[in-house]
């Protein structure tokens, strides 16, 4: 909504959305166990920077109808192959973006947390 303010907290992005909270609150103790970064709130989504952004947890039910609580994306420098995600995308020549649909913190496991510490370590 034009002139509408960003939320300002995690909490108030998802506001209503408690399973989603749940789902940035998994995400977000993943990669406060990876070392320092800044975390950004927006109108759009939640992201996690270092020089760069690196991952991003967003509500897929802000753009369409959708029972998914939360969406990880992942940013790496080369795509990864793997049936858990829903979409990898190109949108710059040094960026493979990956969209993991999460439903449950219990999925923030070691996998992700994986690809969350490569690219934690890329964005530096």
């Amino acid at each position: 909504m034009p002139g509408e303010a960003a939320p300002r907290t995690p909490e108030a992005f998802f506001a209503g959305h408690e399973d989603g909270l749940a789902v940035y609150r998994a995400v977000a103790e993943a990669v406060a166990a990876l070392g320092e970064c800044d975390v950004r709130v927006s109108r759009s989504q939640i992201a996690f920077r270092r020089r760069r952004g690196f991952a991003y947890v967003w509500r897929p039910g802000q753009y369409v109808a959708s029972d998914v609580p939360a969406v990880l994306s992942v940013a790496l420098d080369h795509p990864v192959e793997s049936d858990r995600f829903k979409q990898v995308a190109h949108p710059a020549a040094a960026v493979w973006m990956h969209h993991l649909e999460v439903r449950r913190p219990a999925e923030v496991d070691a996998e992700v947390s994986g690809w969350l510490r490569e690219a934690w370590g890329s964005a530096g």
